[in-house]
């Protein structure tokens, strides 16, 4: 016997069974980011490797441990996207897009990056990312994380807690930088391996280590918020303004920084208690001078992704309250003549009921066999046709989810008119 196949580690496959989360998680979306007036980008898996280096930097994790990098038969060093931005950005830039113009995009589809998989968390997992270019003030950023709030609530989703904090620009974000360094040093024998390590290449995200020594450490280090330039300060002030005017309830933590370093100013996550220690669902901010430092005019940018996978957890949690996946209805038939008929009388339901779900029963088999593959579908209601049926021009309707319904007749005359009041219920 052949050796199994399986999938490889981190990597995982969506079954018919979950696909309707799927589903619905991007329907929901879509019509949140449209009602915005976002437009839907597509970008391509595969980017030059130095397009992360150069945007996301060279000493962040996702740099130096995560990204599946490589070079191709040709000689060029390519890599898998380990996130959005930087490919918009090229986009962007390579198209003209941003030129004295504003741009609101959003876009999904996988991204890549080799972490240990745990739940939420993937080596091949989904975004869904929203951005904002070419517009300077804080109304943009309220917008955005107003957005993701709006989106959040057509979810269904409740208990989610909205962090936010300022990184400053770079003159302010340095002084704290060397402050921070300070701080660190006089600490350094007590930090976890990892912290020691990024002291002085990237000391910001000490401050957002797990390690619980070192959180206790950072809980005295300086706040950045008392380093921020005036500018930073404006906007982080006019940002707050703008979440309560739009009653986006919201908490500031200054020890809140970013995993990539391209951001500045403004940044936020959205936090469930719901998924252990992999608690963000959605993280953001602004990157003013990453158009500028991929080769393109100065261009203020601002924007979020959350990961979909750890919302299909959160949405599979209430999925009792989710609209039913699967056809609505299943066609089945007893005959080849009733089968010809089925087949005709199904293309005739598709074009009078677009959307619903008719599902043609294939195969053979018995009534019964039939009604159990028809309820494994999730079909609401199996319509059955046999030499009689057909010779009477009629045809039998069966719920497969009220018991308390009873089989009817219906002719091919009345039949349309009844199902439109069956699925409307």
């Amino acid at each position: 016997m052949a050796q199994k196949i399986q999938s490889i580690r981190g990597f995982n496959d969506v079954l018919p069974a979950d696909s309707g989360l799927w589903q619905h998680l991007h329907d929901t979306a879509r019509g949140v980011f449209e009602d915005y007036g976002y437009a839907e980008i597509r970008l391509p898996v595969v980017e030059r490797t130095d397009l992360y280096k150069r945007a996301v930097g060279e000493v962040t994790d996702v740099v130096e441990k995560e990204m599946y990098a490589f070079e191709d038969r040709g000689g060029e060093h390519i890599a898998l996207r380990p996130e959005f931005t930087a490919g918009v950005v090229r986009m962007g830039v390579e198209h003209g897009l941003f030129h004295n113009s504003q741009q609101r995009v959003w876009c999904t589809g996988p991204v890549f990056r080799y972490e240990r998989p745990q739940a939420g968390r993937y080596r091949q997992f989904h975004q869904l990312n929203v951005e904002a270019y070419g517009i300077n003030g804080p109304d943009v950023d309220a917008e955005l994380i107003a957005m993701s709030a709006r989106l959040w609530k057509k979810l269904g989703f409740t208990g989610l807690r909205l962090e936010i904090n300022s990184l400053g620009q770079a003159e302010a974000r340095a002084r704290y930088r060397a402050a921070l360094i300070e701080f660190l040093e006089r600490h350094e024998s007590s930090l976890d391996e990892d912290s020691r390590r990024r002291l002085h290449a990237n000391p910001l995200r000490v401050l957002d280590s797990k390690v619980p020594t070192t959180q206790a450490i950072v809980a005295d280090a300086p706040s950045i918020l008392d380093y921020l330039d005036a500018d930073s300060a404006a906007h982080f002030d006019g940002l707050r303004q703008g979440l309560s005017d739009l009653g986006v309830d919201h908490v500031v933590n200054p020890r809140l920084v970013r995993g990539l370093d391209y951001y500045t100013k403004g940044v936020f996550e959205w936090i469930t208690t719901e998924l252990g220690a992999q608690g963000t669902i959605c993280a953001g901010g602004r990157y003013d001078t990453l158009v500028e430092q991929l080769g393109g005019g100065p261009t203020p940018a601002v924007g979020w992704a959350s990961g979909v996978e750890r919302l299909i957890l959160l949405l599979q949690a209430k999925a009792a309250e989710l609209p039913a996946s699967g056809p609505a209805l299943v066609v089945c038939s007893l005959g080849e003549a009733a089968q010809r008929e089925a087949a005709r009388l199904a293309e005739t339901l598709r074009d009078r009921f677009p959307g619903a779900g008719v599902q043609l029963s294939v195969g053979g088999g018995k009534l019964p066999a039939q009604f159990k593959r028809a309820d494994r579908s999730g079909a609401r209601y199996a319509l059955v046709l046999g030499e009689a049926e057909i010779a009477a021009r009629q045809v039998q309707v069966k719920s497969l989810r009220d018991a308390a319904f009873p089989q009817e007749t219906c002719s091919w005359a009345e039949l349309p008119a009844r199902l439109e009041s069956l699925l409307s219920r």
